[in-house]
């Protein structure tokens, strides 16, 4: 029998799959059980609460493979609610299966529930705009990232997906054909006591040092999630390209890119949803909050690597340069979009930048933007926008970079000043 690919885990039916238990760093806060078939798939797992049996047919039923059996197909649509950084998403069954997002029906939903609607006119409307393979479900099942609408066709205010869509069709953006490599940030809570996964309730662990990329039940907890979300990544086609345990024990990274223009966005929110769903089979609290423990603890970013053609191509250092100068020059603007709660994050300590000041270096991690040593050696490249927080919205940070460094133009004697301010000879 095909298997649905999700992580391999218990799934427990009426009952939190893991139980937060207080341990120190040396303790494994999430106890996972490995299947007999290895990690060549993921399986649902549902566990018995009782004798009678009858709970673990869940788990013939959850791993069907429905394909042999009707050409229907399962569509789990997905988008943005009304903080800017929930999830929503609800499913619906299409007739046969389909590539293009414009073969999908549009759908709606209650807006007055999400926060995006008010209750007398409550109707948001769905667009269907990009499709990935659902690893949950298997077969033919799909998820649909999509964007809000009113009725009268109207993008709703929390729909930040139709600007950066305007944005990248802009044929001086589209000609610049602009890369993203986004790497996302996020922290594991244990459950009930939102406090990071590996340290003891209520307690602390080592300082800080062993724990980026590191192995050993001491010092990395929340792997087989990490792992787990990769796999999704991959099954779904999301061009997620690596992962990696970071500074504070308990914390995670993965990176998703290059990606073009708006795909940037879609592939990041979606990579968000499969997190969010293998964190609750985990029974584990994901959160994107910048700053999750106060103190002498690194935050949670979402640094966003860039580039246009111009300065992938020969003597791109000069377009990168340009771009670094107006990006100081629109410094507040891009620090006001780039994630609630990122004053607490972004200190000059812990490997950010002072939010109030614009900084620029080469392989230095402490500025607002960092330039690769092989980009300075070849002449060419990228830069690195060290700025976003974790729970910045991915079509707002990179469709305001292609926007401030391709089609925005300083006037030249604010650009002077700003050269001269910066050392960037341009």
């Amino acid at each position: 029998m095909a298997q649905a690919v999700v992580p391999a885990m218990q799934c427990q039916v009426g009952a939190r799959a893991v139980q937060a238990r207080p341990a120190g760093a040396g303790g494994r806060m999430w106890g996972a059980r490995r299947t007999g078939r290895g990690m060549s798939g993921f399986k649902v797992m549902a566990v018995s609460t009782s004798r009678t049996g009858v709970v673990p047919r869940l788990e013939q039923l959850l791993n069907m493979d429905t394909k042999p059996y009707t050409d229907r197909v399962i569509a789990e649509y997905i988008w943005v609610g009304g903080s800017g950084i929930d999830i929503r998403s609800k499913s619906r069954t299409i007739e046969r299966p389909v590539e293009d997002p414009s073969e999908l029906p549009k759908w709606n939903y209650d807006g007055s529930s999400t926060g995006q609607a008010p209750g007398e006119d409550s109707e948001v409307i769905l667009y269907p705009q990009a499709i990935f393979k659902d690893p949950f479900r298997g077969g033919n099942n799909i998820l649909v990232m999509c964007d809000t609408y009113t009725p009268a066709g109207e993008p709703i205010p929390t729909n930040k997906r139709a600007r950066a869509a305007e944005i990248f069709s802009d044929p001086k953006v589209v000609s610049e054909v602009p890369w993203f490599g986004i790497e996302q940030e996020y922290t594991l809570l244990q459950t009930d006591v939102n406090w990071p996964l590996g340290w003891p309730v209520g307690g602390y662990p080592g300082p800080q040092g062993p724990y980026y990329c590191a192995v050993g039940a001491d010092k990395s907890f929340g792997r087989d999630i990490s792992d787990a979300h990769y796999k999704a990544c991959l099954y779904a086609g999301i061009n997620i390209s690596g992962t990696n345990g970071e500074v504070m024990p308990g914390q995670w990274e993965y990176q998703v890119g290059p990606s073009v223009g708006i795909e940037a966005g879609d592939h990041i929110w979606i990579s968000r949803y499969l997190l969010e769903r293998i964190t609750e089979q985990a029974g584990v609290v994901l959160t994107l909050d910048p700053k999750p423990i106060q103190g002498d603890w690194n935050g949670a970013g979402c640094h966003t690597n860039y580039s246009t053609k111009t300065m992938r191509e020969d003597g791109g250092y000069e377009a990168i340069k340009k771009a670094i100068l107006n990006l100081s020059l629109r410094h507040d603007l891009h620090i006001s979009a780039y994630g609630e709660g990122n004053e607490r994050r972004l200190t000059g300590k812990h490997e950010t930048a002072s939010i109030d000041q614009f900084s620029w270096g080469v392989a230095n991690r402490g500025c607002s933007i960092r330039v690769g040593r092989d980009t300075e050696a070849k002449g060419k490249g990228y830069l690195e926008d060290r700025r976003p927080a974790s729970n910045m919205d991915p079509y707002i940070v990179t469709s305001l970079l292609a926007e401030t460094t391709i089609l925005w133009e300083p006037t030249l004697e604010a650009e002077a000043l700003a050269a001269k301010k910066l050392a960037l000879n341009v």
